[in-house]
């Protein structure tokens, strides 16, 4: 029976190249390389009723002229959504899988219990999968956006005030923070647009809208570069097609 077989060698994804130019994930048999004895190979949701593995190699295939490595971030642009959805899925377990390798209350190795969880060897300490939830906003002030540069982006590009959710917040709540102290400016009627995960390497944004209130922009200068409010006719470069980031400010830029 043939399945999925969602591979990968650091961050970079195994992909298979179809007759008419494109690419897709490999449907096989067998997996599409030599599995070691060492390898956790993992049983992941089925697509559409097709079985999916994921599993890591040591060294990228190179010269091959069926596959073809390439960046997950990169294999938004390459497969349909549904397949690089999944693969973020598997580079998020992979992750998982490889640091959780022993028991953090005994240092004991832990083994896979279900296709989803760990279990201890010695004191028997379970453990699942777990995301860091983050929260994403575009706030509004009439016909204004504001946008930021963080001091960790590569690139010269602006994007939203964002952070992650605190133990004992709200999403709501978590998100008028993280505008406060990036930007020092006050928001209400805050409103939820929806949600992507982001296997980069293991989080969940929500993304939401927002309108300015009160405050003049004093950016938190340990995270953010720049930052200011962009009208549709002047705005600075902006995120990537992939982001939620880019989902709200499309969204606003459809707007009549």
């Amino acid at each position: 029976m043939k399945q999925h077989y969602f591979v990968f060698c650091k961050e970079e994804l195994l992909l298979e190249k179809t007759p008419d130019g494109g690419y897709t994930i490999p449907l096989l048999e067998e997996p599409p390389t030599e599995i070691k004895p060492w390898t956790n190979v993992m049983n992941i949701t089925p697509i559409d009723g097709i079985e999916v593995k994921t599993y890591r190699i040591d060294h990228p295939i190179c010269d091959n002229p069926r596959y073809e490595m390439c960046g997950l971030r990169q294999s938004y642009y390459k497969l349909e959504k549904s397949l690089y959805q999944k693969a973020g899925k598997c580079h998020e377990l992979l992750y998982w899988d490889a640091n959780t390798k022993f028991c953090g209350v005994c240092g004991a190795p832990m083994k896979m219990d279900t296709e989803i969880s760990k279990k201890c060897t010695e004191c028997g300490k379970e453990i699942w999968p777990q995301l860091a939830t983050a929260v994403i906003v575009l706030i509004h002030k009439g016909d204004e956006v504001l946008l930021v540069r963080a001091k960790n982006f590569r690139t010269d590009f602006y994007g939203l005030v964002a952070g992650f959710v605190e133990t004992g917040e709200t999403l709501e709540e978590a998100v008028a923070r993280e505008a406060f102290e990036e930007t020092g400016v006050k928001i209400n009627n805050i409103r939820y647009f929806g949600s992507q995960p982001w296997p980069y390497p293991c989080g969940l944004m929500v993304g939401f809208n927002a309108d300015y209130v009160s405050g003049d922009i004093h950016l938190q200068k340990s995270e953010i570069a720049k930052g200011g409010w962009f009208k549709r006719d002047n705005l600075p470069t902006i995120p990537e097609k992939l982001s939620i980031a880019r989902m709200l400010l499309d969204a606003w830029l459809d707007e009549k």
